[in-house]
């Protein structure tokens, strides 16, 4: 059998965008994966996926007319109840055959394939046959059929076939089917519609229509040199990528940097093509990310920006056509953006007539949460935990103290959400309550608080800039997570309606990038200070839930679980530090002793838990009596101790964590020898004790930077 490169290509009305790229690679993948599952793809056959707004195709390599036929064994039933005592089928066997399509009276042969073989504590019957490959047609058809009904469409539509009488449901209506195993066509049938070769282009720059395909290696460049359209969704974004950077660079300017919609205009056009186009200065005086904005969300271009990042009058548009004059392009989409720039100033003249503060208690007046009351109680708590968080950092910014400026920053911080300008762009809340209170005055700490108490709002944002916009920030998120832990709205799953996830996040990556000197449970238990006593009390949840948050982000970071549990263990009160212990935890883990060292400790922390009052009963365990220490190798144990612990704690409070985890590596020879040679438990209940407290003495000094224990296999 030759194996030869498949081409399967469904066309369709315009796709949904934003879903295109996702949709492409999800239809590729499918049928490969069914081709695979059936044997009719190699192990090593190659896929290609192509998607444009009106079309998703896959190219596989090296599929097969047939998958090869493969044996199979086939389970009867026990021995002694398929055979009789002369070893003929009884008719039980006769009957299971019959369902497997053998039948035993006009097969003579078919005993032969019968084996007995071990199945538990009896012996069983099996069948064995020969199972044919699947032919690529009957494969291919179960594959496409799969596929469809496994895509992640967004929504589904209905409509009807030409018939006009049956219906069928799809992501959008589909014309055409196409399904080429090298020049060949083969028979398939989806969404009433039957393959073959032909294709449709570019609806106004195609060379010919319809594009015949000539076989599935060439649809790719048939598409491009006849059809006017780029079939690669990759191919299709570079070369946009390439006109932008080619057009900015034009006029001195660069493009601005914006991933998902350079994905979600390249899901627009079948063949870009880029265009220079102005607004009016004029417009440069409304703050450039409303501007920005409005064009990238509502009219999908490019705006341009100067050496220093500052907006410019000119922007780039995408056109999916070329014509010979494109400057009636150009002036419709100069037309088409001027009212919604007009709009925006608009609403940034009117919104400046009034203060932020005026519009402060209007907030009353807006529904937060039906458990939680309004925007206005909201704030209230806000004000109450930032200040707190203030007054704990402490100190004076601008001669102003902290806590004041926190507070004050509290009060004003979702006013924006009144105003025109958030109403019609929710996106822009708190970077136009900087706008505004920078023009009402206030300080620039405050205007920079409100701007940042949302940050960090994604994986890899920016935090805060100063210390009024982090105590801001902290405080919005800790009264979202005790509001909502405390009416039971936790995440289920992969549901977090409510971002709380992404809220633990941000408390976590301000604590330790910032070094916060502020630990979970203090700040936990402020924020729920500031609701009534009535409020569900779920402080426990919240810090087990950030917690958990805190042990997944470091184990994104490539930290193992081990290295991570060793020293989250230890429930650290500042968690700037994690990161150098974890790095301490590592180093020491590459080090010879460590895996004794660690199995020791975990030995001595069961030992300690077993005994008289449990492990914490050993914090103020009285001192080891020398007098005491009656065998040889728990003398060397406190003496090895009295060296290498005032070592290691002079390390760790230098903040030499490594050093302070390397000295440990000393302890090795004189632990191993203490528990081959010492009975820990003895019978004198002084000796005991005094064991006990040596043991104590070592486990304090080994799990000051991590709980090595956790590192022991």
């Amino acid at each position: 059998m030759t194996a030869r490169n498949l081409l399967v290509e469904l066309r369709v009305e315009e796709l949904p965008p934003k879903a295109l790229k996702k949709l492409g690679e999800a239809f590729g993948h499918g049928l490969l994966a069914s081709l695979k599952a059936q044997g009719l793809a190699i192990e090593t056959s190659v896929l290609t996926t192509f998607a444009t707004p009106r079309r998703l195709a896959a190219h596989v390599s090296h599929v097969l007319p047939a998958a090869p036929d493969k044996s199979v064994s086939h389970k009867l039933m026990p021995a002694t109840v398929a055979l009789d005592a002369s070893g003929q089928p009884t008719p039980a066997l006769i009957k299971k055959l019959a369902t497997l399509g053998v039948d035993a009276a006009a097969d003579a042969g078919v005993l032969s394939r019968l084996a007995r073989r071990a199945d538990g504590k009896a012996e069983a019957l099996f069948l064995e046959a020969v199972q044919a490959g699947a032919l690529l047609a009957e494969g291919l058809q179960k594959a496409l059929d799969d596929t469809l009904a496994r895509l992640p469409i967004p929504k589904v539509m209905q409509y009807q076939l030409a018939d006009g009488w049956q219906s069928v449901s799809f992501v959008r209506p589909a014309h055409g089917l196409v399904a080429l195993h090298g020049a060949e066509v083969v028979p398939l049938s989806a969404l009433g519609l039957e393959s073959g070769r032909q294709t449709q282009g570019h609806r106004f720059e195609a060379a010919m229509d319809p594009v015949v395909l000539q076989d599935a290696d060439h649809y790719a460049r048939q598409l491009d040199e006849q059809g006017g359209v780029i079939a690669g969704f990759e191919t299709r974004r570079a070369e946009l990528l390439r006109q932008l950077h080619a057009a900015a660079t034009r006029e001195g300017l660069s493009p601005i940097d914006d991933e998902a919609l350079l994905d979600e205009v390249a899901a627009l056009v079948e063949r870009p093509h880029v265009l220079t186009c102005r607004f009016e200065r004029e417009f440069l005086a409304v703050p450039q990310e409303c501007l920005i904005l409005t064009m990238k969300a509502n009219q999908k271009y490019f705006p341009l920006l100067d050496a220093e990042g500052r907006l410019t009058e000119r922007f780039l548009v995408v056109s999916n056509i070329r014509p010979a004059d494109a400057s009636r392009v150009v002036q419709g989409n100069e037309r088409v953006v001027r009212p919604r720039l007009a709009d925006a100033k608009f609403f940034f003249d009117q919104d400046r007539k009034r203060t932020l503060a005026s519009r402060v208690p209007g907030l009353a007046r807006v529904v937060y949460h039906g458990k939680l009351g309004t925007q206005g109680e909201r704030v209230e708590r806000v004000r109450q935990i930032a200040r707190r968080v203030g007054e704990l950092l402490g100190g004076e910014r601008g001669g102003l103290a902290l806590a004041d400026l926190a507070d004050e920053a509290a009060t004003l911080a979702k006013a924006d959400l009144l105003t025109d300008m958030v109403g019609e762009f929710p996106e822009l809340q708190g970077i136009m309550g900087a706008y505004y209170a920078r023009h009402d005055g206030h300080l620039e700490a405050i205007a920079e608080a409100i701007e940042d108490h949302y940050k960090p709002r994604f994986a890899g944002d920016t935090l805060p800039r100063g210390d009024v916009g982090l105590a801001l920030a902290l405080a919005d998120k800790l009264e979202t997570l005790a509001g909502l832990f405390g009416i039971g709205q936790l995440p289920t799953g992969d549901k977090d309606p409510f971002g709380l996830r992404r809220h633990a996040l941000g408390v976590i990556r301000m604590l330790i990038e910032r070094d916060l000197p502020l630990a979970v449970p203090q700040l936990v238990a402020i924020a729920f200070q500031a609701f009534p006593a009535t409020h569900g009390q779920a402080q426990a949840e919240v810090q087990h839930f950030v917690y958990e948050r805190l042990v997944g982000a470091l184990r994104e970071q490539g930290y193992s679980a081990q290295e991570v549990d060793a020293v989250v263990a230890l429930r650290p009160d500042r968690w700037g530090g994690i990161p150098r212990r974890l790095a301490a935890v590592r180093a020491f883990a590459a080090m010879p002793e460590s895996a004794s060292l660690a199995a020791a400790n975990k030995r001595v922390g069961n030992i300690l838990r077993k005994s008289d009052g449990g492990e914490d009963a050993t914090l103020t365990a009285p001192a080891v009596d020398a007098a005491l220490l009656v065998e040889p190798a728990e003398r060397e144990l406190h003496a090895a101790l009295g060296i290498v612990a005032p070592r290691a704690e002079q390390a760790f409070a230098a903040g030499d964590l490594a050093g302070s985890l390397r000295e440990l590596a000393a302890l090795k020879a004189p632990v191993d020898a203490f528990f081959d040679k010492v009975m820990v438990n003895a019978e004198d209940p002084a000796l005991r004790r005094n064991r006990l407290a040596l043991l104590a003495l070592l486990h304090r000094a080994m799990n000051r930077v991590a709980d090595l224990s956790r590192l022991a296999t």
